[in-house]
């Protein structure tokens, strides 16, 4: 009796922490203080892509922090989702605060705050049979409710083409294979620009899949029909579904972003460099320890 209880719990909790291995957790205190236990920071990386959006991480990607986002990305430990989910959560919110956001529900304002997975390959989906950016952005959702802040997941990002498997290659090797590689679904431009987008995802490294997310995201934006040219169906995993589906806010963009005059989105010249002036910023559960650096030369 007494081994049969033990392989029930097994199936309900997993038999080591994520991160270090001890028993019985499915995230130990101290794993748990590496990937949320800190401030989240803006990280840049080096050499930065251009069209990269202001990107805010919770934890530096080594030792445990590596070990977690592998753990749920690569041998299925779906239970991590909740903690992952709880520091992206926190990285979203720096992100949105550092932009002179985000409103409460009770203070009104442009609608919700929208976070929008990069979403992964097709064929990662189906070998790893769940999508990790898009698992951790429902979680990251669920406790930036909880702290009053106006929220949904909106998945409108798909590929349009398929591209090379990312980990051997460097970062002008990564944008030049991402390149125009992500589309808007049809519909999802006005939803929009309902609303302050933040793109999300596990794991920044060279920045090549958020700059391409955001020049997804900015062109349907401004767009004459705050759509996609891509007529192709809007991609949908089996077991999740879109929250509020087909509720729409059309209307313009009024957000402004910091105390500049408004602008439409898109580049801008300020104090002579070329700079992304929007409303869309990003976040991200880890980056490489140097792209903490904000100081570099």
């Amino acid at each position: 009796m007494r081994d049969w209880w033990q392989d029930l719990t097994d199936l309900v909790l997993p038999a080591e922490c994520g991160g270090c291995g001890r028993p019985r957790a499915v995230l130990c205190a101290a794993c748990r203080t590496a990937v949320s236990g800190t401030a989240p920071r803006r990280v840049r990386p080096a050499p930065e892509p251009a069209g990269l959006p202001p990107v805010h991480a919770a934890a530096r990607y080594a030792d445990e922090v590596r070990a977690v986002l592998l753990a749920h990305k690569e041998r299925g430990a779906l239970a991590l989702s909740r903690p992952l989910g709880e520091a992206l959560a926190g990285a979203a919110l720096a992100g949105l605060r550092a932009a002179g956001e985000p409103r409460r529900d009770r203070d009104g304002g442009d609608g919700p705050v929208l976070l929008v997975p990069v979403p992964s390959a097709r064929r990662a989906v189906r070998a790893r049979g769940h999508d990790p950016a898009r698992r951790i952005a429902y979680a990251a959702a669920g406790e930036l409710r909880r702290t009053g802040v106006p929220v949904r997941v909106l998945p409108a990002l798909r590929q349009r083409r398929a591209v090379a498997d990312q980990s051997g290659l460097g970062a002008r090797q990564r944008l030049a294979n991402l390149s125009d590689a992500l589309a808007v679904a049809p519909g999802c431009g006005r939803l929009l620009r309902g609303g302050r987008v933040v793109l999300v995802d596990d794991l920044m490294t060279t920045g090549a899949s958020l700059a391409e997310a955001a020049r997804a995201v900015r062109a349907a934006r401004t767009g004459p029909d705050g759509g996609s040219s891509d007529s192709g169906p809007a991609l949908v995993y089996l077991g999740e579904t879109w929250e509020r589906r087909g509720e729409q806010r059309n209307g313009p963009d009024r957000r402004s972003t910091g105390r500049r005059p408004r602008r439409p989105p898109g580049r801008a010249v300020a104090g002579g460099a070329d700079e992304i002036v929007d409303a869309v910023c990003a976040a991200v559960v880890a980056a490489p320890p140097d792209a903490f650096e904000l100081h570099r030369n």
